[in-house]
């Protein structure tokens, strides 16, 4: 039996700082697996995580076609939904390296929404993707932007996905890496 799409609510895909610290209410969280992208750290942050002398790397969605990211889906309630909504955008959207997309995501409890989901643009001059992980931990061991230490970043990210039963031991592996940079 083909699953039913709810289009009639309000979701958000979270899967890297939306997860811990989404910045309003949440109506309903559930864990949520998007198909065909994967979770990395390829986007160059120069403002939350970094600077445009000293950038961050913060993560986001790649496209792949075969991989599959799970994180958490977020529903917001009608009532409060304009105004997350904004504030989303304006925190998300802040260059053009990201495009808004509506995807499906198959909930853990068996549903399946869609879902406003940020999605990393390639072709976008903060693209950083196919960086070593040894890269990747010299970038976020050194950065710092307005909402602090891009190590705190991924720190946090790591530690709520463990949190959450999703370990993703890329990610453990490059928050150890970073600790040793910065011990």
């Amino acid at each position: 039996m083909k699953e039913e799409v709810m289009r009639d609510q309000n979701w958000l895909f979270a899967y890297g700082s939306l997860m811990w610290d989404p910045g309003f209410e949440v109506a309903e969280r559930v864990v949520a697996t998007l198909e065909g992208f994967h979770r990395s750290f390829c986007l160059r942050s120069y403002h939350y995580r970094g600077t445009p002398e000293v950038p961050g790397l913060v993560l986001a969605l790649d496209e792949d076609g075969t991989s599959r990211c799970r994180g958490v889906a977020l529903r917001v309630t009608d009532e409060n939904w304009p105004e997350v909504i904004a504030a989303v955008r304006a925190r998300e959207l802040i260059s053009d390296a990201y495009r808004e997309a509506v995807l499906p995501l198959h909930l853990s409890d068996g549903r399946q929404v869609e879902a406003i989901t940020y999605v990393m643009q390639p072709g976008h001059e903060q693209y950083a993707g196919g960086l070593a992980a040894d890269e990747q931990a010299r970038i976020i061991a050194a950065a710092s932007g307005e909402r602090g230490e891009n190590r705190d970043y991924l720190y946090n990210t790591a530690a709520h996905l463990a949190e959450l039963g999703l370990r993703d031991a890329d990610l453990e592996h490059l928050a150890d890496e970073v600790r040793r940079l910065t011990s």
